[in-house]
């Protein structure tokens, strides 16, 4: 018989012999602080509304928001983004930076009421529009320029109204640089500009898509965002937003694009937010319902290597429910 010990002077196997061990060598630690947990506010009062394609999500309005991100931040989460469903649309979308809308509103009542919470908002136009595209259109067109002014004043609104980061997601050219010059001339220097700097446009949005009520009513969005088959050129997009003012940029989807993760963390060396999307969580969710896959396991699982991809923070609808995953061990 041979003798393996010739063979078999190291065994990574050793380490891996007990969950104490394999904890005190983990690469990747996955935490609550890690999360960005996404939240849509809507008008009225006492409104808790479940969206049908993701569940344990909710249009919520500005008191059950504030009730529903101090639960979160008591389970250890730091950070929300707020998304805004407007009462009424119009072809600019001019509810977006009305300073008494749902999303300037839930920004002051968290501010007074959850102190300690990172306020981040979404900066785009495709909830408000009638349309449903990121900006305003000539014909069919989703016009770039005269879009960027609307995003600038709906950046300022938000930051009037205390958001401690502004989050443009509409991949318009040049926006970060107009919405970074408009916050610093009216005093906002020290709001931080986190872009959806490499956004493609994904069919991984289709539940996001009924929570916020912006499908297109023609067309889709490759014009503006990205070719899912591109990798390169999400870095030259990452390059161009950081270059304008940037002070964290994202990779959206997460799950499928762990690639871009890793190579914008490794080109770049900046702050990285990933976003696990609305389909990747209701694909899970939907697995986990169906009983064919152990939710919380794969859950972790998935979250834990968006991180090890190189993300920062990650924003995803599991925050909640991870953070108790993790308390639980």
């Amino acid at each position: 018989m041979t003798d393996l010990r010739m063979f078999l002077q190291s065994r990574p196997r050793r380490l891996r012999r007990s969950a104490a061990i394999r904890e005190m060598v983990r690469e990747t630690v996955l935490q609550p602080a890690d999360f960005i947990y996404p939240l849509f506010v809507c008008p009225g009062k006492g409104v808790r509304t479940e969206i049908g394609a993701m569940p344990g999500n909710y249009h919520l309005s500005v008191d059950r928001l504030v009730e529903e991100a101090a639960a979160a931040y008591e389970e250890g989460i730091r950070a929300v983004i707020l998304f805004g469903i407007p009462e009424r649309k119009d072809p600019e979308g001019s509810e977006a930076w009305d300073p008494e809308a749902a999303v300037q509103q839930g920004v002051r009542a968290l501010k007074k009421e959850v102190p300690g919470l990172l306020v981040i908002t979404d900066v785009c136009l495709c909830e408000y529009t009638d349309h449903g595209h990121c900006g305003v259109l000539e014909g069919e067109e989703v016009r770039n320029d005269p879009t960027l002014e609307l995003l600038a004043r709906t950046a300022l609104s938000h930051a009037e109204a205390g958001a401690d980061v502004v989050a443009p997601s509409d991949m318009m050219d040049g926006r970060v640089g107009v919405i970074r010059g408009a916050l610093d001339d009216a005093g906002h220097d020290q709001t931080i500009l986190m872009s959806y700097a490499a956004k493609y446009a994904s069919a991984f949005y289709g539940p996001f898509r009924e929570a916020a009520g912006s499908t297109p009513q023609f067309g889709d969005r490759s014009g503006y965002q990205m070719d899912p088959a591109n990798g390169d050129e999400a870095l030259k997009e990452v390059a161009l937003d950081l270059d304008e003012g940037a002070d964290i940029v994202m990779v959206k989807p997460a799950m499928a694009y762990l690639d871009i993760v890793s190579r914008v963390k490794q080109t770049f060396e900046v702050p990285v937010a990933a976003y696990n999307v609305s389909g990747e969580f209701s694909l899970l969710a939907a697995g986990g319902e169906k009983g064919w896959v152990d939710r919380d396991r794969l859950m972790l699982e998935v979250l834990t290597c968006i991180k090890r991809a190189g993300a920062d923070v990650i924003l995803t609808y599991h925050a909640r429910e991870a953070a108790r995953a993790l308390r639980r061990g």
